[in-house]
């Protein structure tokens, strides 16, 4: 018996008091991470936002395995932020309306959320009215019905079958007016709402993504600032296998949502640590800069130091610097050999001959 099959099924319970110690926990890592980010300066913590922004919109299309072009993201991102650029002209098209719809809810996270700004929404999704080669229904609410299936065809195992059509528009009538209600206000709400819309599934495609914008635009109201500086997505996306399990047990239960919200707070908390980390990591690469300052750099060599310090796959060679830069492989090795006459790089004393690499100096 599917959540949406019970009576009264919307009317959702929990235990408070299995909530309340990761609640209280969660709260202050949320207060705690929003001060840290108070204290930076404008450039610190614009950067710390665009980090944040850009993962969960990327992470958020992953999910339901849609990939989207990390840069062209950031330079959306950058631009309707007004967050500065890193100076490459990008045509962002492809990526923009995955960024509008986030930018939207957490930027004017307080306004209402209603019919029309999730027909917007969705519309900026499925800008050509199709998912893949499918045409789909845009900006409206479907007619036919959802399956959530997986395996071979004629082996396929059901996960989830959504509401019937027909009921579908009264049912987001009540979300709807819930959302904008005064008791709909906190994290547990949010938990709720991500549950309640994908149970719902009110449109043809694009309903995870819809509810995990949702998600970030109750988590603005609750931080009180549209300024996002930690993703949900990403986690979500590292954990995707669980986070499905869990939908699909909840969608299968009663209206007692107590072990779901308990998963969402968990999964909410853990993004709170990562995220953490991350501002350490932009601290530490802020730090780095600052320690170069006043050593002459062409752009070639700051593209590429950057790539460094954001976590660069691999060994740094001469062959790699060339093709990334499109430049010669005499072009590539001046500019190692400058930066390690001026004591930005060393050469990695694992490696020698041909597979000689190169590392920054502070990592040696």
């Amino acid at each position: 018996m599917y959540l949406h099959e019970h009576d009264n099924w919307t009317r959702f319970t929990w235990d408070d008091r299995a909530v309340a110690p990761l609640l209280s926990g969660v709260r202050f890592l949320q207060g705690r991470l929003l001060g840290r980010v108070s204290g930076l300066g404008f450039s610190l913590d614009a950067a710390i936002e665009l980090d944040a922004v850009s993962g969960e919109v990327v992470a958020s299309s992953r999910i339901e395995g849609v990939n989207l072009d990390a840069a062209k993201v950031r330079s959306s991102v950058a631009r309707r932020l007004d967050l500065g650029s890193d100076g490459v002209p990008r045509d962002t098209r492809s990526v923009d309306g995955a960024v509008s719809i986030l930018v939207d809810a957490t930027q004017n996270c307080r306004d209402p959320l209603t019919f029309d700004r999730l027909a917007s929404w969705h519309g900026a999704l499925f800008p050509e009215g199709r998912s893949g080669l499918r045409k789909i229904s845009v900006a409206r609410y479907r007619t036919g019905p959802i399956c959530v299936a997986s395996g071979p065809i004629g082996r396929e195992r059901i996960h989830f079958q959504a509401p019937d059509p027909s009921l579908v528009p009264g049912l987001m009538d009540e979300f709807l007016q819930w959302i904008d209600s005064d008791g709909c206000e906190g994290l547990i709400s949010a938990a709720i709402a991500h549950l309640w819309f994908l149970t719902i599934h009110p449109f043809d495609d694009g309903n995870g993504r819809i509810a995990r914008t949702i998600t970030e635009m109750l988590l603005a109201r609750s931080d009180g600032s549209p300024r996002r500086f930690y993703s949900m997505a990403r986690h979500i996306l590292d954990h995707r296998s669980e986070y499905y399990e869990r939908l699909e047990r909840s969608q299968k239960a009663s209206p007692d949502v107590t072990e779901w919200v308990l998963w969402f707070l968990g999964a909410l908390k853990e993004s709170l640590v990562s995220s953490d980390e991350r501002i350490g990591a932009v601290l530490r690469r802020d730090g780095w800069w600052r320690s170069v300052d006043g050593i002459e750099l062409n752009d070639r060599q700051r593209r590429m130091l950057q790539r460094l310090l954001d976590g660069f796959e691999g060994k740094l060679t001469t062959s790699k610097w060339a093709k990334m830069c499109k430049v010669s492989q005499d072009s590539a090795l001046r500019d190692i050999n400058d930066l390690i006459e001026k004591g930005v790089l060393v050469r990695d004393a694992a490696a020698g001959g041909r597979s000689t690499s190169y590392l920054l100096a502070a990592e040696e």
